[in-house]
C-alpha cells in the first residue's frame, strides 16, 4: 500500500477525515497473526503511513512461507491453549458441537495442509494429507486400530473425511500428540506428501506437536457417524481470538450462561432417569407383593376350606361317637353273646377317638397357620401403603422436574433467540465497515485526483509567475 495522505505540509479536513477512518477500519487481509498475551493481534506486513512523511522508508520483504507457518503455528497455541482453559472451566466430557473443539480441528487441517505436494491419479489431481496420516500405522502399530476404525466408518467417501475422522478419533485416544511426533520425526518419509518448507518439514511442527500433549488433560467424546466430513468447510473464526472487551465480556458472559443452563439441564435429566428407575423398581416391587398377597389369599381361601372341612369331620366323629357310646349302652343288657360285637366296637372307639385327636391337632396347626397368614396379611397391606404413598411422592417430584425441564428449554431458547440477535448485529456491522471501506477507497481516489489538480495548478502558478517576472 501506498501512503493515504498528501505529502503537504499542512493537512487539510479532508485529509483528517481520509486519516481518522482508516484508523477506525480493520482490513483482514496481509496481515501478520502474532500472539499478545491471550489475544489475537493482526499486524499489517507493509507498514502504512497515516501522517505525511516525504521519505518513507522501505524494508526488505520476507518469505511469504515462512510468514504462513508462523502464522498457523500462533493459532494453533491460541487455539489449544483456549481449548484447554475453556474445557477445564466447564468441567465435562466435550462433544461435537463444541465450538473450541470445532475451530481446534479447523486450525489443524490447516496445519497438515500446509505445503502437500499435489498428486496425479486418474481420476484428477489430489492433494490431501490422509497419505501422511497413513504413515502413523506402518510406525506405531499401536495405531493400527484407528486406522482401521476409520475405514470401517460408514458415510466417508473422501480421504479428507478420512483424514478428519483420524484426527478426531486420536484425540479421544489422547494419543493426537504421540502420533504426530511420530510422523514429524521422520522427514524422510513426509517428503513425498510435503514440500521442503512445509510446516511439518519446518521446526513449527515440532512446536505444534509439543502443544498438542496439553490435550491429554480433556475428555472428549464424540460422535461421527451421523455427521458428514467429507463436505464440510474449515474456516478460522478469528471473532473467538480478537481482543473486544464489550463483546468478549458479553460473549463470555452468555457462554457461561449457556453452560450453566446446559449444566442444569444435564443434571435435571440425570436426576429425571435417576427417578424414574427408582419408580420402576417401585412398581415391580408393587407388582411382586401383590402377586404373592394373591397368593397368599388363595392359600388361606384354601386353608380356611380345610379347616371347614376338618371341622365337619370333628362333628361327624363326634355324633358317631354318641351314636356308638348309646348303642353299647343299649347293648349293655343285653347277653353276653354280644361280647365279641361290644370288644369290636371298644376298638373302634379307640379308633375313632385316636383320628379325633389327629383332627383336633391338624386344625389347631390349621388355626395357627392362619393367624400367621393373616399377620402377614396385615403387614403386606401395611407395606403395600407405605410404597404407594412413597410412588405417589416421586410421580409428583417427576412432575416437577418436568416443568423445571420445561422452563430451562425455554431459557434456552431465550439464550440461542438472543444468540442470533447477536450475530445478526455483527453481520450488520461488517456490513457497515465494507461500506466504511468503499467510503475510504472513494475519498482516496478523490484526494488523487484533487492532489493532481492541486499540482497542476501550482505549476501553471509558477509559470504565470515567471511569464509576469
Amino acid at each position: 500500500m501506498s501512503d493515504l495522505t498528501p505529502q503537504s505540509e499542512t493537512p487539510t479536513p479532508t485529509t483528517d477525515k481520509i486519516t481518522q477512518a482508516a484508523r477506525e477500519t480493520i482490513y483482514l487481509c496481509n496481515f501478520r497473526v502474532s500472539v499478545d498475551g491471550e489475544w489475537l493481534c493482526l499486524r499489517e506486513l507493509n507498514d502504512i503511513s497515516l501522517t505525511p512523511d516525504p521519505e518513507p522508508a522501505h524494508e526488505d520483504p520476507k518469505d511469504p512461507i515462512a510468514i504462513e507457518r508462523l502464522n498457523l503455528m500462533n493459532m494453533a497455541k491460541l487455539s489449544i491453549k483456549g481449548l484447554i482453559e475453556s474445557a477445564l472451566n466447564l468441567g465435562r466430557t466435550l462433544d461435537s458441537d463444541y465450538a473450541p473443539l470445532q475451530q481446534f480441528f479447523v486450525v489443524m487441517e490447516h496445519c497438515l495442509k500446509h505445503g502437500l505436494k499435489t498428486k496425479k491419479t486418474f481420476l484428477g489431481q489430489n492433494k490431501s494429507f490422509w497419505g501422511a496420516l497413513e504413515l502413523v500405522e506402518k510406525l506405531t502399530p499401536e495405531a493400527g486400530e484407528i486406522t482401521a476404525s476409520v475405514k470401517d466408518l460408514p458415510g466417508l467417501k473422501t480421504p479428507l473425511g478420512r483424514g478428519r475422522a483420524w484426527l478426531r478419533l486420536a484425540l479421544m485416544q489422547k494419543k493426537l500428540s504421540d502420533y504426530m511426533k511420530t510422523i514429524i520425526n521422520r522427514k524422510d518419509l513426509l517428503s513425498e506428501f510435503y514440500e521442503a518448507n512445509a510446516l511439518m518439514m519446518e521446526e513449527e511442527g515440532a512446536v505444534i506437536a509439543g502443544l498438542l500433549v496439553g490435550l491429554n488433560v480433556i475428555d472428549a467424546n464424540l460422535c461421527m457417524k451421523g455427521e458428514d466430513l467429507d463436505s464440510q468447510v474449515g474456516v478460522i473464526d478469528f471473532s473467538m481470538y480478537l481482543k473486544d472487551g464489550g463483546h468478549s465480556s458479553k460473549s463470555a458472559e452468555g457462554d457461561g450462561q449457556i453452560t450453566a443452563i446446559l449444566d442444569q439441564k444435564n443434571y435435571v435429566e440425570e436426576l429425571n432417569r435417576h427417578l424414574s428407575a427408582s419408580v420402576n423398581n417401585l412398581q415391580a416391587k408393587v407388582d411382586a407383593l401383590e402377586k404373592s398377597n394373591t397368593k397368599l389369599t388363595e392359600e388361606l381361601a384354601v386353608a380356611n376350606n380345610r379347616i371347614i372341612t376338618l371341622q365337619e369331620d370333628v362333628e361327624r366323629v363326634k355324633e358317631e361317637s354318641s351314636y356308638q357310646m348309646e348303642s353299647r349302652k343299649a347293648s349293655r343288657s343285653d347277653s353276653v353273646a354280644d361280647g365279641q360285637a361290644l370288644g369290636e366296637t371298644r376298638k373302634q372307639l379307640k379308633e375313632e377317638t385316636l383320628l379325633r385327636l389327629d383332627v383336633e391337632k391338624e386344625l389347631e396347626v390349621q388355626i395357627g397357620m392362619k393367624q400367621e397368614m393373616e399377620l402377614s396379611m396385615k403387614m403386606l397391606e401395611k407395606d403395600i401403603c407405605e410404597k404407594q404413598d412413597a410412588l405417589v411422592e416421586l410421580r409428583q417430584q417427576l412432575e416437577d422436574l418436568r416443568v423445571i425441564n420445561q422452563q430451562l428449554s425455554h431459557k434456552s431458547q431465550s439464550v440461542d433467540a438472543s444468540s442470533k440477535q447477536k450475530s445478526e448485529a455483527i453481520i450488520r456491522l461488517e456490513e457497515k465497515i465494507n461500506q466504511m471501506t468503499g467510503t475510504v477507497k472513494q475519498l482516496e481516489t478523490s484526494e488523487k485526483h484533487f492532489v493532481k489538480q492541486a499540482r497542476n495548478l501550482n505549476s501553471a502558478a509558477g509559470k504565470l509567475l515567471q511569464l509576469q517576472q
